[in-house]
């Protein structure tokens, strides 16, 4: 193996092992922002002697090892030697074998449950919603601050300074590096969801720049709505969320030509969709709808979409399905988006003017003023209904609201088309 192929192999090594090590090292330091400094030295020093020696049989025990030694010597000789011994809350020194011998036996702790733990910490509520999701991309995700930056088109040193601020908040509030207990689950679980849908609808459906979808986001939400899913297996959303994401990422090759044009629902070639991926959601979303009947926000959503995933042809899909979907969805929810999506479902079940009545009946909320489908929505039921002077008029307005390219030029041709 070349120098450059070690490297690379490095490299994917750590991006799978990062989470795993940083969290199991996050138990034993009780700080994130210093567990993540720990699994960076010991990719130094993998970067430093596999080149020489190989890579290891089992890279992630090698480098939990080497990582696990520095924490010790940090603990015993480092500068802040006093302020972690306060954090770890141990009145002894950490000179003597006994704190030694604390660190050695966190490191041979469940590595699910310290995963379960690092997802909690990252996506806790005393943090903004940014700094959760750029956070939980480099813990978890194992993105360079560059990638999330590109990613969401921000400028590293944003989002650098967002990842460095979310660390120090965690540390000053003294967040335990814990499980919730059951009490507050449902609220700190509920923001963990969120973050990986924010996520994924980022990579489905990018806000802004230059393509209509971002994959990389999707497969990074994917992976982590799956670890979550092995760590609590029995939670209805988790599954319910994780159903979501594989069916709709499943149209990821049918959404655009060759060229990044947008391809809509209804016009895409199925063949293309990954029936694979839709299998394994139709299997997700069969346990969350076992484990719930009464079925929750994330469930409803993949339910919605499995009506398109089991359409084999857009005429074939069960639009009064989906339009009652949405109907049990706002009840669960309020939103004026989801009241929008059911305009667009009650449209395909019974006809643009039922519709036209519901979306005009949202022109006046607030959070729709500057919401670009919005009047993209009104121009495609006043195309059907033959207004199209009226229709044209709400496209350019749609245009002129998105902030992506790609769908700026779509609406743009609707305007003049």
């Amino acid at each position: 193996m070349t120098p450059s192929e070690t490297h690379r192999a490095i490299e994917a090594v750590f991006r799978i092992e990062s989470a795993r090590l940083i969290a199991g090292l996050a138990r034993m330091v009780r700080d994130v922002g210093v567990a993540e400094e720990l699994a960076q030295d010991a990719m130094v020093v993998a970067l430093e002697k596999w080149p020489q020696t190989g890579v290891p049989d089992n890279p992630g025990a090698w480098l939990m090892t080497h990582a696990k030694h520095r924490a010790i010597d940090r603990l015993r000789h480092g500068k802040r030697a006093e302020r972690k011994h306060e954090q770890l809350g141990r009145a002894v020194d950490l000179d003597t074998p006994s704190a030694v011998e604390t660190i050695e036996a966190a490191a041979d702790d469940d590595i699910g449950d310290d995963l379960l733990r690092l997802v909690f910490t990252c996506c806790h509520p005393v943090l903004s919603t940014e700094a959760r999701v750029a956070l939980t991309l480099r813990m978890l995700g194992g993105l360079t601050t560059e990638e999330i930056a590109r990613a969401f088109l921000q400028p590293a040193p944003t989002v650098a300074q967002r990842i460095v601020r979310a660390k120090k908040t965690l540390a000053a509030e003294q967040i335990p590096f814990e499980v919730p207990r059951a009490t507050d689950l449902p609220e700190r679980l509920g923001s963990v969801l969120e973050v990986i849908y924010l996520i994924f609808n980022e990579g489905y459906s990018a806000t802004s720049g230059d393509d209509w979808m971002r994959p990389a986001l999707c497969d990074d939400a994917l992976r982590l709505g799956r670890i979550l899913v092995g760590l609590m297996p029995r939670e209805p959303e988790v599954l319910g969320l994780v159903a979501l994401m594989e069916i709709q990422g499943s149209r990821s090759r049918a959404r655009v030509t060759a060229d990044g044009t947008p391809i809509l629902l209804l016009e895409q070639n199925r063949a293309l969709w990954d029936h694979g991926m839709i299998r394994r959601g139709l299997g997700a979303l069969a346990r969350a709808e076992a484990l719930a009947p009464d079925r929750g926000p994330y469930t409803l959503q993949a339910a919605i979409a499995a009506c398109h995933a089991r359409a084999s042809t857009p005429d074939a899909t069960d639009w009064p399905q989906i339009a009652a979907l949405y109907t049990a969805l706002a009840e669960r929810v309020p939103s004026p988006v989801i009241e929008l999506n059911r305009a667009v479902a009650m449209g395909m079940a019974f006809g643009p003017a039922a519709a036209l009545e519901l979306v005009d009946a949202l022109a006046d909320e607030p959070a729709l003023a500057n919401y670009h489908p919005l009047p993209a929505v009104r121009g495609d039921l006043l195309e059907k209904l033959g207004r199209h002077a009226e229709a044209r008029a709400e496209f350019t307005r749609a245009a002129s609201l998105t902030q992506n390219a790609r769908e700026r030029e779509l609406l743009l041709k609707k305007a003049t088309g």
